[in-house]
């Protein structure tokens, strides 16, 4: 079963063409973000978490499905909290506090990577 934030992702691909390599040096982190449903979804009560790898340090950058490398930093949230922090709707400093969002590893890291790196993407 996919995500929303799967197709959110999919989009953010062609965009480090043209803003990976300044996205790679004002980070030079990679991310590892883990996506899950909520508890208690009926018909995915056992599904796994989706991962994706951003790698904000090598080459231009990428962004692939899976865990890919050692990530400097991981993210856990939600699927409808991610789409919110992408829309704006949630502030990811808001979220910390409120447990929506988990971040482990090197906060340093975390803390340049913000939604406004890459331009707002297409409406879900």
């Amino acid at each position: 079963a996919s995500l929303k934030v799967d197709s959110l992702f999919e989009q953010f691909g062609h965009l480090f063409k043209e803003h990976g390599p300044k996205a790679v040096k004002q980070v030079g982190a990679v991310f590892t973000s883990r996506f899950s449903q909520p508890k208690g979804t009926l018909f995915l009560i056992s599904q796994p978490p989706v991962v994706w790898t951003i790698d904000l340090k090598n080459g231009d950058g990428k962004i692939v499905r899976g865990k890919e490398g050692k990530p400097d930093t991981t993210f856990t949230l939600l699927d409808e909290d991610a789409i919110k922090l992408f829309d704006g709707k949630l502030q990811p400093q808001t979220a910390f506090m409120q447990g929506k969002l988990k971040i482990r590893g090197n906060m340093g890291a975390a803390m340049k990577f913000t939604p406004d790196l890459f331009p707002k993407p297409a409406k879900l």
